[in-house]
């Protein structure tokens, strides 16, 4: 079983201030298509194929592997990514909180397991070193948040 987590502030120093509601409307945008949120060409195509009013489905490419995902939003608070096709199966959460200073953190946790491969085996722990290091999750954080603050500032949100 793979657990990894990352925490980032949304809004350390020396960046624009970005409120609750313009963050959540980045992760809802990049819910819908992640092409633009995550580092340059690591989605490859990301298509919204079915919704409903408790969820909807998207159909991806991700790292170059083909997926299914069903998707809900809790709003202003949470989107959880249901890994129903792919490598993976599990779940991927993206969480906006206020920590105990009340400064507002954007946070990633997962609980996933590696479909037809060896619970803990190589393939798994290869995953969650990649999931764990400067390149794996944080960096999709980081990334989504610059992209927020640039559609921020063109006036997009």
């Amino acid at each position: 079983m793979i657990y990894s987590t990352a925490t980032v502030p949304v809004n350390p120093e020396g960046e624009a201030k970005l409120t609750r509601a313009q963050v959540w409307k980045g992760l809802e945008l990049k819910a819908r298509d992640a092409r633009q949120f995550l580092p340059a060409g690591l989605c490859t195509r990301c298509d919204v194929t079915e919704e409903s009013a408790t969820h909807f489905v998207r159909d991806a490419t991700i790292g170059g592997a083909d997926l299914r995902e069903i998707i809900t939003l809790e709003p202003q608070r949470k989107v959880t990514f249901f890994q129903a096709t792919g490598p993976r199966e599990g779940a991927i959460i993206n969480e906006l909180f206020e920590d105990e200073a009340g400064d507002l953190q954007l946070k990633f946790y997962c609980y996933l397991g590696l479909r037809d491969k060896e619970p803990n085996g190589p393939e798994e722990q290869a995953e969650q070193a990649q999931f764990d290091s400067d390149k794996g999750y944080k960096a999709a954080l980081l990334s989504t948040l610059k992209h927020t603050r640039e559609m921020v500032a063109e006036g997009r949100i």
